[in-house]
């Protein structure tokens, strides 16, 4: 399995930016999608973005498309979300999954996904 671990979360107002960070461990990372999902409290886990293990391929979800990117350095192990015009319903914790398997198309379904990181919260005032 792979580790993860997310950082860059935090409070931001309304219309701010962030980007966060997903370190991975393993020397296998460069052959995994990766992806982001996302829970607000009361809500389930919910897709927000993928990317595939060559970075050609990203996915987004409706609601962030166009305000968030998703990238990745192989050389560091990392995969990132860039965040613009946040919004107060953009307010939860955002969790780092990597692909059940290597060389895989990417998926946005949470059944695609075998490891998972402990995530980090965003706050977007109003």
């Amino acid at each position: 399995q792979v580790q993860l671990v997310e950082s860059g979360g935090g409070l931001v107002q309304a219309g701010g930016s962030l980007r966060l960070s997903c370190a991975a461990s393993g020397r296998t990372f460069r052959t995994y999608a990766m992806g982001w999902f996302r829970q607000a409290p009361g809500k389930e886990r919910e897709f927000v973005a993928v990317i595939s293990w060559t970075g050609r391929i990203r996915n987004y979800a409706d609601s962030v498309k166009g305000r968030f990117t998703i990238s990745r350095d192989n050389a560091k192990n990392t995969v990132y979300l860039q965040m613009t015009s946040l919004k107060p319903e953009d307010t939860a914790v955002y969790i780092c999954a990597a692909a059940q398997a290597p060389l895989v198309v990417p998926t946005s379904t949470e059944a695609g996904f075998g490891s998972w990181g402990q995530g980090t919260q965003v706050t977007v005032s109003s």
